[in-house]
């Protein structure tokens, strides 16, 4: 069960001796055949019986319970109403010990006070609703001008169309026509016009381009004599020795023919600087990437230093720099020398890395002061010319040769005549140059190693400076001719829109002469026009005066409203106070029958309260014989299965095939355990059971006829055991909770 633990009953079962009984069973059973059909219908039916008594007691006991569980709630119910009128009673009690002649007068006369008050509060809100009904009145007065002045703006608004469409109307088909042929001659002239002003600036772009370049090849020509950088014999022999043994002494031969930065001084001073170099570029176009590239001095040295292999350049090169350059060193605001030259970052190692993991090949990476050593410092970018970064790339160039001592170790110098390796670091073998510059005015050059993978040297420049200059001179001039052509394309378009402008405009000044009745109809048009403009502009004035005023009533209505309000909300707390202090004075003067009330009510609901408990007891008496008669059905159902068990048992053994058979009934039916309680059943053959027939008639059942008289007997055991369960049955097992 899942509801409260139940009683159990402890079922004990009458023992009877067996000596001798099984013998007779054996005896007789050669003679008697044993029908279990009777007996096991029997036993069945005892099961049904009992279980039912089981499903009937739970009825009841759940019905039991249901009561006992409206009687507590009717107990509750009825304590919170004896606590409640006790609060009651006690407020009673206070109040007749107040009620005394002295503060009923007091209280008595504090209400006639507040009537005062409260009269007053009611004439002002009188007064306010006067005040509001007469500013609802001017608002809804004003409410009606605005109206009527908004009407009239409309049927103003529509004189005004009406006059601009008879306007229309008196222009003639041809006068129409004449005007959108002008407006088309005239958007054909503003596009012409526009496409010669933007090819000019074409044709500009494109002479200073030609003059970019014609500038690159005097440059290159100059390189090859006065820009270009030789090195001594001397130079060479000791920059090889300090290669190849980079010891102290070799370190302070290599230094003393260099001759440091008083020789790089006097190189600055031998560039050439010529005006035609002077024009603004930017630095990334590919162009002056590319003559950056072919103003290639390095080269030029390592023949000199007697190496056959030569830096490429390339356009793929130079933007794999300009790419690194600004992800690493613009983006990130990495100042490579700082502002003094000492107080910089140095080269960013981990972009290095990190860019040629992307590449996959090896990079190495040469860094000089570019355009710091301008004059007056460094040149911005947006104002850098052609001298400046030529200039500072030779510049460069000049002080990685000659003043690469300290703490550089000439590791510059190391890098442009190295062969197969770069500082040390292999793979190396296909050595592609790309230049850039930072956004601080410093030149980054980086020296990739080109493969078929990364193609860093794919749209390879020539290596032949002259070549390559006048083949930048020689586009350019090709695309300056282009450009001229197209100016001229444009101007001549532009030619012929501007007269068929003019001829649009004589079309219309003829139509316009040629009918003076048009010319009648479009001044009256022109005339109503105005005529209705002004209207409008008389009714919009109108308009917005009566807004103003309807605005300004809304204001003041509003206002009114919300002084109302205040008066209302102070006549509701006057009356508010009025009515507590005449439910005092009434509690004062009533005290004695309030008293009274109270304790009736206190009584009473104490009464409620006995009334319920005893409720309660009675429905709790009926729930405890609920639960016995429930345990009882429950055991007496348990046992109807045990006997039920034990008919089984025996029927089998009694119709056993040999005297061993029968032996082993006999003992097992002498001790039998079921459930854990230990059950001695008595077994009669058919012989002793028609013996027995007349003293046992009367209690067992009539199962079957004559023949049928074994089985029946069969169940004298079952019986006995009925009737010692009756006996002992009714000893209570204690409850635990």
């Amino acid at each position: 069960m899942n509801k409260k633990k139940m009683i159990r009953l402890t079922a004990l079962v009458g023992v009877a001796t067996a000596t001798g009984v099984v013998a007779e069973a054996n005896q007789a059973h050669a003679a008697t055949t044993t029908t279990t059909e009777t007996t096991n219908q029997t036993t069945n039916a005892s099961v049904e019986s009992t279980q039912a008594a089981v499903d009937a007691a739970q009825s009841t006991f759940d019905t039991a319970q249901t009561s006992v569980d409206s009687a507590q709630a009717n107990v509750t119910s009825a304590s919170n109403n004896v606590t409640s009128a006790s609060a009651a009673l006690s407020s009673a009690i206070a109040n007749k010990e107040a009620a005394t002649s002295k503060n009923i007068a007091s209280a008595t006369s504090a209400v006639s006070s507040q009537a005062v008050v409260v009269a007053s509060a009611s004439q002002a809100v009188s007064e306010q609703a006067g005040v509001v009904s007469a500013a609802a009145s001017v608002q809804a007065s004003a409410q009606a001008e605005a109206t009527s002045a908004s009407a009239s703006l409309s049927s103003s608004s529509a004189n005004v169309a009406s006059a601009l469409s008879a306007a229309e109307a008196a222009l003639t088909s041809d006068q129409s026509t004449a005007a959108n042929n002008l407006s088309a001659a005239e958007s054909a002239a503003s596009s012409a016009s526009a496409a010669v002003s933007s090819d000019q600036a074409a044709v500009d772009n494109a002479q200073a381009a030609v003059a970019s370049a014609q500038a690159i090849v005097d440059a290159v020509a100059e390189v090859q004599s006065s820009d270009v950088i030789n090195m001594s014999v001397a130079y060479i022999t000791a920059l090889k020795n300090y290669l190849a043994n980079p010891s102290s002494a070799n370190a302070a031969a290599l230094q003393e023919v260099a001759k440091g930065a008083d020789y790089v001084k006097e190189l600055q001073q031998k560039f050439k600087s010529d005006a035609s170099l002077d024009v603004v570029v930017d630095p990334s176009d590919p162009t002056v990437q590319e003559a950056l590239s072919v103003y290639n001095l390095i080269n030029h040295l390592r023949n000199q230093y007697g190496l056959t292999t030569a830096f490429g350049a390339s356009a793929n090169a130079n933007v794999a720099a300009i790419d690194f350059v600004k992800k690493y060193y613009d983006d990130e605001d990495w100042n490579i020398f700082g502002t003094t030259g000492s107080d910089g970052q140095g080269h960013n190692k981990n972009g290095l890395d990190a860019y040629a993991d992307q590449l996959n090949t090896s990079i190495a990476e040469d860094a000089g002061s570019g355009l710091t050593t301008w004059v007056n410092g460094k040149a911005t970018m947006a104002t850098t010319t052609l001298h400046n970064l030529l200039y500072a790339v030779y510049s460069d160039i000049a002080t990685m040769l000659f003043d690469d001592g300290g703490t550089n170790n000439w590791s510059h110098a190391q890098s442009i005549f190295e062969d197969g390796t770069i500082l040390g670091t292999g793979g190396f073998n296909n050595v592609y140059l790309g230049v850039a510059f930072d956004k601080y005015g410093y030149a980054h050059y980086e020296l990739y190693n080109a493969t078929e993978g990364n193609q860093l040297g794919n749209n390879a420049y020539s290596l032949d400076v002259q070549t390559a200059a006048q083949a930048l001179l020689t586009n350019a001039q090709a695309s300056l001719a282009s450009a001229k052509a197209s100016l001229q394309r444009m101007t001549t378009n532009l030619m012929v829109a501007k007269a068929a402008v003019v001829a649009a405009q004589n079309q219309l000044a003829a139509l316009e002469n040629s009918s003076a009745n048009d010319l009648v109809a479009v001044t009256k048009a022109r005339t109503q026009l105005a005529s209705a403009e002004t209207s409008y502009q008389t009714a919009l004035a109108t308009y917005k005066q009566k807004e103003e005023a309807l605005k300004k009533a809304g204001d003041n209505l509003a206002a009114a409203q919300a002084s109302l309000e205040a008066d209302q909300a102070t006549l509701a707390t006057a009356k508010a106070k009025l009515a507590e202090l005449e439910e005092t004075v009434a509690n004062l003067t009533n005290a004695d029958q309030l008293l009274a009330a109270a304790q009736a009510a206190y009584e009473q609901a104490v009464a409620n309260l006995t009334t319920a408990t005893g409720n309660l007891g009675a429905a709790q008496v009926d729930l405890a014989k609920a639960e016995s008669q429930l345990a009882l059905a429950e055991d007496t159902a348990e046992q109807a299965k045990v006997r039920a068990a034990i008919a089984a048992q025996v029927d089998q053994q009694l119709n056993g095939s040999t005297a061993n058979d029968r032996q082993s009934a006999g003992q097992d039916a002498t001790s039998l355990k079921t459930n854990g309680r230990a059950l001695t059943a008595t077994v009669a053959t058919a012989s002793a059971a028609k013996q027995k027939q007349g003293a046992n008639q009367g209690r067992l059942p009539q199962t079957g006829n004559d023949d049928q008289e074994a089985s029946a007997m069969a169940l004298v055991g079952l019986g006995m055991l009925g009737l010692t369960t009756g006996l002992y049955g009714y000893k209570k097992k204690k409850i635990t909770e």
